[in-house]
């Protein structure tokens, strides 16, 4: 075997040794801050270093958010955890996803629900995540390029569960319509820039009541519902 091969391959496995260990820290430290072992599960299952550049592999299991292209990000592994619990997705239900990114949400939801609908308003970013779902055997995930005057994804509504990953200047009435009876959603409400955390819940006479889970940053939500002029 050629020296300069044994070289790679020794790098290589030692990368993934590297990357492998950082996963495990991360995990244990979302079991400890989130006791929620469904999500858990699901994080642990999802190879986040698949869904972000190449360049930034090795910092995929960090805890923080990290570039997606075109002003998105891929959302914080803490942040992810802690929306997926407060919007108590059970197996039987339909999760709508608002902001794909690299479809790194929508896998770790796909693991817990009986089908997500994931909603993106960057044509390229729509396309690769498809690409990327499909190949890595998310079947359950239907992706589809977010509507200029449409907020959310009317079409197949309504859902138990809605998950926004950018922030609104407050709760959209369009996407309350969009929940079901007893649904849930988890949006970022606030300024472009900072946000409270809310988790809304619906009644079945149609009112809604929201619990503040605490601030956090996300980018802003554009078009219908959002910061129109960003």
């Amino acid at each position: 075997m050629p020296e300069a091969y044994s070289e790679y391959v020794e790098l290589h496995e030692s990368w993934r040794d590297d990357l492998e260990s950082r996963r495990e820290g991360l995990i244990a430290m979302l079991r400890a801050a989130i006791r929620d072992e469904r999500v858990i599960d699901a994080i642990a299952r999802v190879p986040r270093e698949e869904f972000v550049a190449p360049e930034l592999r090795a910092q995929a299991y960090d805890d923080r958010a990290l570039p997606a292209g075109s002003g998105q990000t891929i959302s914080q592994p803490f942040i992810v955890a802690t929306m997926t619990s407060a919007a108590s997705v059970h197996s039987t239900d339909r999760v709508l996803d608002v902001g794909t990114g690299t479809g790194y949400q929508a896998a770790v939801l796909s693991l817990i629900a009986r089908k997500v609908v994931s909603v993106e308003r960057v044509p390229w970013l729509a396309v690769t995540a498809t690409e990327r779902l499909r190949r890595l055997g998310y079947e359950n995930v239907a992706i589809h390029l977010a509507k200029d005057d449409v907020l959310g994804w009317p079409d197949d509504a309504p859902y138990d569960a809605i998950v926004v990953a950018a922030g609104a200047p407050k709760v959209p009435e369009a996407l309350i319509e969009q929940l079901a009876p007893g649904g849930r959603m988890v949006i970022p409400v606030g300024e472009p820039t900072r946000q409270e955390l809310l988790v809304v819940r619906k009644a079945a006479d149609g009112t809604w009541t929201s619990t503040d889970l605490g601030p956090c940053a996300f980018v802003p939500l554009i078009g219908p519902g959002g910061w129109e002029n960003l």
